[in-house]
């Protein structure tokens, strides 16, 4: 029997009484709150973790194919890094330098191609119009004399360092997580489809092997369409004259990895070495990239998408333009072996049961 010493026990406290309801309620809400923030606040690192695993299904079906040579996966996973990583030295040993060299090349001789505008009759009609050309001609004077003109780009020299740690720390990240995701690809999977039901776990299993495979496929794909846009670029660059034809092709090829907006950085360098030799070539180059990007958007990629990937090419660009509006460079990435995703379910889940029904 209890004691009576603190007085008598009263009655349980009614879970139906308001102030019950309310409070958790509000402790609900305050969970939800500090949650949410919490993942806003580690995005960031959200963002990391979904590229290198995205990469890492990418370069899963090489890896696979290695194996099926009779390599280990550990041997595969140390030859696909290697891989990479040549292909990342020889791009900044090829690339990086010119694009320096081309910079400091252009921001130089920016007043004398200035002029050079001037002396076309057209630009030179609407300059005296607009005096467009008169205001960067002046603006581009005091850069070079004063030489900040990356430092103003970037914010100072503050906003130079932070933006080198920045992509520096951002690289590497991704290149630790990614060499995890692929080596330990097989033993995560096998963790997830654990989770699922005994009954269902075969299917499901084979479902997200097959959307991991259209993945792999997403990134061949973008591989191919990149290669085709480099190898366009370098003969352009080098049928105009352009110097570092092959490194312009190198560098549109990384471009083109980027859905969406790599091919207008792209065509912006490409057209800024070619107006840094003539306005001429430059008009060209800006003109014969456009329609190239055009003849890829509507007819390359549509094509490439629907043949390996099964889905509409009316639905790769609104996947891919959804992606980009919610995730930016992130959801454009993902976008579309999302959507290649979604249609696989549809096609083995929804619609077999919706006609039994």
């Amino acid at each position: 029997m209890a004691s009576n010493e603190f007085g008598e026990v009263g009655a349980p406290f009614s879970r139906t009484h308001p102030f019950y309801f309310g409070f958790l309620g509000a402790l609900g809400a305050l969970a939800a709150i500090t949650l949410t923030r919490a993942l806003a606040s580690a995005s960031q690192v959200f963002v990391l973790i979904l590229v290198s695993l995205f990469i890492a299904m990418g370069l899963n079906p090489a890896i696979e194919f290695l194996r099926g040579r009779g390599l280990s996966r550990a041997l595969a996973v140390i030859i696909m890094l290697f891989s990479v990583l040549s292909f990342v030295t020889l791009f900044s040993l090829l690339v990086i330098p010119p694009i320096i060299t081309q910079s400091n090349q252009l921001i130089t001789s920016a007043p004398d191609l200035i002029n050079q505008l001037k002396s076309n009759s057209t630009f030179g009609h609407l300059n005296d119009q607009y005096g467009f050309l008169d205001t960067l001609q002046e603006k581009s004077t005091v850069w070079i004399k004063d030489d900040k003109f990356v430092l103003t780009a970037f914010g100072g020299i503050v906003g130079v360092g932070k933006v080198v740690l920045n992509g520096a720390f951002a690289a590497l990240t991704i290149l630790i997580l990614t060499l995890y995701f692929m080596a330990s690809l097989p033993q995560i999977t096998k963790i997830a489809y654990r989770i699922a039901p005994a009954s269902r776990r075969d299917r499901i299993a084979k479902i997200s092997d097959a959307i991991i495979a259209r993945i792999g496929t997403f990134v061949g794909s973008q591989i191919l369409v990149a290669f085709l846009a480099a190898v366009f670029i370098g003969i352009l660059s080098a049928a105009l004259g352009l110097p570092y034809a092959i490194s312009l092709g190198m560098l549109i090829f990384v471009c083109a990895l980027i859905p969406l907006v790599g091919h207008f950085i792209g065509a912006a360098v490409v057209t800024l070495v070619a107006f840094s030799q003539s306005p001429t070539k430059g008009l060209i180059a800006l003109i014969a990239y456009i329609l190239y990007q055009q003849v890829e958007n509507y007819i390359i990629v549509p094509r490439i998408m629907k043949r390996n990937l099964a889905i509409p090419g009316l639905v790769t660009i609104i996947a891919a333009l959804i992606g980009t509006s919610l995730l930016g460079l992130v959801g454009a990435l993902l976008a579309v072996p999302i959507a290649a995703a979604v249609l696989l379910i549809i096609d083995e889940v929804v619609l077999p049961r919706a006609d039994t029904k």
